[in-house]
């Protein structure tokens, strides 16, 4: 074998391999059908000395080559653009990493309003003590407003500033105070009564303020703690009746959800988008495809430059 003819060969098998690459990558059935009848017509001439070997050549330089670079342009392309989506996945994740602060989580929230009605329980056993004794001593635990300042922004429910002032309003004769609290007179006898027995209910928000809401464990009573007045008076839950109370999810878990939502949604782009063909360029191999398996095709094979010509036109558009 002539050395033009073993080189010509060698680039040939070394131009169906990248082909073979791309057909892969793309996972498209035209690109692989080219594939393989450009394999057929490389052994065609691999298989036939009496055919001119430099046909093969310029099938190669003038189709395959231009298909490659086509595919490659393609390729790259869609590379860049899943770069950019997996940009935003990452971005994403850092955030849902931020905003997985165990601290704001519901778990955590449980957790924590176990504790303040402890501290709550305990605050209204010492009020009762210290008015009994008309001691001027503090009867609320340490931090006691601290639950609040921690999950009020997330996890109480918003209402207006009208009902934010009619649940907090008392009458002054209604009430037993000293320099550190202040608590309604039958209020502080229910309790006694129920042996300063309560749980957190809920929390209500009306932009700065905020109030605490308590159910009694052996009646079917509340009461509001609200910190800006360490105030305790009886709560008529039929206030807030209409209020949505279908999830405790806080805002913080709500964004980190939808955040991996979206992640999942934008992977599965990611998945299609590096494959992604344009229709336009899905006709041309179609049409492509055909012309090479005509069996006609190497009796005209240097007419070639026609389809070579469309590929290259192609490579300068914007459809890619």
């Amino acid at each position: 074998m002539d050395a033009n003819r073993l080189n010509i060969l060698n680039q040939s098998n070394r131009m169906l391999s990248k082909l073979q690459l791309l057909s892969v990558f793309f996972g498209d059935d035209v690109i692989y059908k080219i594939y393989l009848r450009s394999q057929v017509i490389h052994k065609i001439f691999e298989a036939n000395e009496e055919l001119d070997i430099n046909k093969l050549d310029l099938f190669h330089l003038q189709f395959t080559q231009s298909l490659i670079d086509l595919l490659r342009k393609i390729k790259k392309n869609n590379e860049g653009n899943v770069s950019l989506l997996f940009d935003e996945i990452q971005i994403n994740k850092e955030m849902m990493e931020r905003l997985n602060d165990p601290t704001y989580t519901l778990a955590n929230f449980n957790l924590e309003k176990q504790r303040q009605s402890l501290k709550i329980n305990l605050s209204l056993r010492k009020l009762f003590q210290v008015l009994s004794d008309t001691s001027n001593e503090n009867p609320l635990s340490k931090n006691i407003n601290a639950f609040s300042s921690r999950f009020s922004a997330d996890f109480f429910y918003t209402i207006s500033t009208d009902l934010m002032e009619e649940i907090t309003a008392y009458t002054l004769t209604d009430i037993y105070q000293n320099s550190y609290a202040k608590i309604q007179r039958k209020l502080m006898g229910i309790l006694c009564k129920y042996d300063f027995k309560t749980e957190f209910y809920c929390g209500l928000k009306s932009g700065a303020q905020v109030i605490e809401v308590y159910k009694f464990l052996d009646d079917d009573r509340h009461f509001i703690y609200a910190p800006s007045d360490s105030l305790f008076v009886f709560f008529d839950m039929a206030k807030i009746a209409g209020l949505d109370m279908s999830t405790n999810m806080s805002k913080k878990e709500r964004l980190v959800y939808e955040l991996k939502d979206k992640n999942d949604k934008l992977e599965g782009n990611a998945v299609a988008m590096k494959a992604f063909m344009p229709p336009e360029i899905t006709s041309l191999l179609a049409d492509n495809y055909k012309k090479i398996s005509d069996i006609t095709f190497l009796d005209n094979i240097s007419n070639i430059d026609v389809q070579a010509n469309i590929l290259k036109t192609m490579l300068n558009t914007d459809l890619i």
